[in-house]
C-alpha cells in the first residue's frame, strides 16, 4: 500500500491510498477506473508523489518518497499482464472498458530512515 498524491483542478495536492507494484526498471503500476478523479488530475498534470513503506507508525522502518510522471495505459497487453484475481472484485475482467493501469516512471527516489536525519537520494 502507498499514498499517491496528485494535483487537483485548483492546483492543490490531493492524496489517496493505492495498491502498487513495481518492476525491475522501477516503473510503478496501479489499477484504476479510467474515469477516476486521479486519472483526470494526472491528465491535467502528470507530476505525482508516492510515499510507501510505513505499515505501522509504532514500529518505524525505512520508507520511500518517490517523485515521478504518471500516465494512464489502456493497452490490452498491459491490462492482461497486470490483471490478478483481486482486481476481479472491482472490475468485470481484464477486458472491462472501465479498467486501466496507471504507470509511474520515477525520476527522484528518497530512502528515508528513522536513524538518519538526511535521506539517501537516487535521481534517475
Amino acid at each position: 500500500m502507498a499514498s499517491l498524491a496528485t494535483i487537483n483542478k485548483e492546483g492543490k495536492p490531493w492524496n489517496r491510498y493505492v495498491f502498487i507494484t513495481t518492476d525491475n526498471n522501477l516503473t510503478i503500476r496501479l489499477a484504476s477506473f479510467i474515469n477516476a478523479r486521479k486519472v483526470e488530475q494526472i491528465k491535467a498534470n502528470n507530476e505525482v508523489h508516492i510515499t510507501c513503506g510505513i505499515i505501522n507508525p509504532a514500529n518505524m522502518k525505512p520508507y520511500l518518497q518517490i517523485q515521478g510522471k504518471a500516465t494512464l495505459n489502456t493497452s490490452k497487453e498491459l491490462k492482461d499482464s497486470f490483471w490478478n484475481e483481486t482486481l476481479g472484485q472491482i472490475f468485470k475482467g481484464p477486458d472491462d472498458e472501465n479498467y486501466g493501469v496507471i504507470e509511474i516512471v520515477p525520476y527522484n527516489i528518497e530512502y528515508c530512515s528513522p536513524q538518519s536525519l538526511k535521506p539517501q537520494i537516487l535521481t534517475l
